[in-house]
């Protein structure tokens, strides 16, 4: 029973005369079955470890479902959940942070078109507006802008110039701040830029 590699190789005959059972892949075998069965003579048919045959000598149905049309394990559900509930909390972070850094940047942009028109309104008339609604009214705004963060335009904070001994009455609006609560992402709070 000394038998050499080439002899094992597929579609070589083996040598010395002897016989090596025939190995019938399941297409092979399924053909095979297709036809009435005949007795396979000589040669026997070896099926893979895993083929069940019924009494007819037919392969049998397995209980399982193959593999491919098995499913989702729970394991694998739960793995893939888990993942999306990381993506999107990552995402939500993002996204809020996101958010909040727009309407810093608006916040920013309108305390300098505001603080810019209070400055030009000094400018021509050497004295400060008396109100904010002056610097719409003068045609230095088209509209007093909206505070991103408290959605209103009553809710401005504006800050007085300094008390003139000469001129007790020439107090205007210096500057402008927000109404808004909170600290913006730098730390420092909204009232104070």
């Amino acid at each position: 029973m000394d038998r050499s590699a080439s002899d094992l190789r597929p579609g070589r005959a083996p040598a010395r005369g002897r016989a090596l059972p025939r190995v019938v892949t399941m297409a092979g075998l399924r053909a095979r079955l297709a036809a009435p069965w005949r007795a396979a003579g000589p040669r026997a048919v070896v099926l893979p470890e895993t083929a069940v045959l019924s009494r007819s000598g037919a392969p049998a149905r397995s209980a399982a479902r193959p593999r491919s049309a098995a499913g989702w394990t729970l394991i694998e559900l739960v793995v893939v959940v888990s993942l999306m509930s990381i993506l999107v909390a990552i995402a939500m972070v993002g996204y809020g942070t996101a958010v909040t850094r727009t309407r810093e940047a608006v916040l920013k942009e309108d305390l300098f078109r505001m603080r810019d028109a209070i400055d030009q309104y000094h400018a021509d008339r050497s004295e400060y507006p008396p109100a904010l609604e002056n610097l719409v009214s003068e045609g230095y705004l088209r509209e007093i802008p909206e505070d991103p963060f408290t959605r209103s335009t009553a809710t401005w904070q504006v800050v007085l110039a300094e008390f003139d001994p000469a001129d007790p009455l020439a107090q205007g609006v210096f500057d402008v701040r927000s109404g808004a609560s909170g600290a913006g992402l730098d730390g420092t709070p909204y009232a104070e830029w």
